[in-house]
């Protein structure tokens, strides 16, 4: 991770409840708006950690030949979640089919993003199912797209995926690429109601190896306990995740709407106090894309831009806004996985529609232009 360690403790080795509030806080951050908002996803986990104990946190490095890691998450427009909560039927579905598939028992959970409550919603589904939990996941914050995962960049394979919805619908599937698996996962999330719960992306000790971003559930702890402990919390985060904060303000227009199980739109901002006078305007799609500001793109994918709440830095998830609330804008550097030729093919401008050459987030140069 491309996280500076500030008063970082020693990584996490289990999970218990009293972990999960930081945790929570922490994921949210990383979801630069989407993942999902955590607050379901945090009381589910404690609740599971509570009733069942806590889950143990192992590296790639720690991971035996015996074990098989699956990625686990949300799937669907963040807008619908809110509302559609999962079934208690539908991780142990989803766990029998990807052991069939795969042919061998599943042993660890991998949160397929570590932002928002994909970050958040796999360790209460691991204590339910009795899994380990590993310290990485896929993105090293939230993107909306099956394609967009460090897995693809690395170039390991995805042998299949299986999606399980409220009523019971359980599917697998079976594709040449991940292309075709977004488009697949895609139709059956919309036909389902816009939102699913789905496996995919089997790893053994070997090809876990340089495939996956290593460390993230315990990055996502150190941030949330920075946001949670500090009496500035706006500005503990910033330093948390050496990132910039490039403006306050008040949301002074918003145009957001579900479009084939994502939600899309756009976020106007008039800086306030010190930024009077300022504007800028953020490009959604479940996450928080591209900051604009006079025509200059200030920041884009697949660097990070999280809005948070202009008084107690709390991330402000893309479904969650409103118009008149005091926010912060936040951006730091991406993994720089993302930053390869490859990573910026799945992820960067273009791979969204966005006919711009990708310029990497300094956080120097913006503190000295702001």
């Amino acid at each position: 991770m491309a996280l500076p360690p500030i008063d970082a403790p020693p990584r996490l080795t289990s999970i218990a409840a009293s972990d999960v509030a930081a945790l929570a806080a922490g994921t949210a951050i990383f979801g630069t708006g989407g993942g999902g908002a955590v607050y379901n996803a945090q009381i589910a986990a404690e609740l599971s950690l509570v009733e069942h104990g806590p889950v143990d946190v192992v590296t790639v490095g720690e991971l035996g030949a015996d074990d098989l890691v699956i990625s686990m998450s949300g799937i669907g427009a963040p807008t619908v979640g809110i509302e559609m909560l999962s079934a208690n039927h539908q991780i142990h579905s989803l766990m029998r089919e990807g052991e069939r598939a795969a042919g061998r028992p599943i042993t660890t959970l991998m949160p397929a993003e570590i932002g928002g409550s994909n970050g958040i919603g796999p360790i209460g589904w691991a204590a339910r199912l009795g899994l380990k939990m590993l310290d990485g996941d896929g993105m090293g914050r939230a993107f909306p797209d099956a394609a967009m995962v460090a897995m693809n960049v690395a170039g390991v394979p995805c042998d299949f995926a299986v999606m399980s919805d409220v009523v019971g619908n359980v599917s697998v599937i079976k594709t040449v690429d991940l292309h075709w698996m977004e488009r697949l996962a895609r139709a059956l999330t919309v036909a389902s109601g816009s939102i699913c719960l789905g496996v995919h992306y089997p790893l053994t000790a070997e090809t876990a190896k340089g495939a996956v971003i290593e460390g993230t559930v315990s990055a996502a702890a150190r941030v949330g306990r920075a946001l949670l402990e500090a009496p500035e919390p706006v500005d503990a985060v910033a330093q948390a995740v050496g990132g910039v904060i490039l403006l306050r303000g008040k949301i002074t227009d918003l145009d957001r709407r579900t479009e084939a199980g994502f939600a899309r739109g756009s976020v106007t901002i008039a800086g306030t106090g010190a930024d009077r006078g300022r504007l800028q305007r953020l490009e959604l799609q479940n996450e928080n894309l591209i900051v604009l500001e006079d025509g200059e793109v200030l920041a884009s994918v697949p660097d990070n831009i999280t809005i948070i709440d202009a008084e107690t830095g709390q991330a402000i998830t893309t479904e969650s806004l409103r118009y008149g609330q005091r926010v912060a804008v936040l951006a730091w550097a991406c993994d720089p996985l993302w930053r390869s030729p490859r990573g910026l093919e799945l992820a960067g401008p273009r791979a969204f529609g966005y006919d711009l050459e990708y310029v990497p987030f300094d956080p120097t140069t913006a503190r000295r232009a702001l």
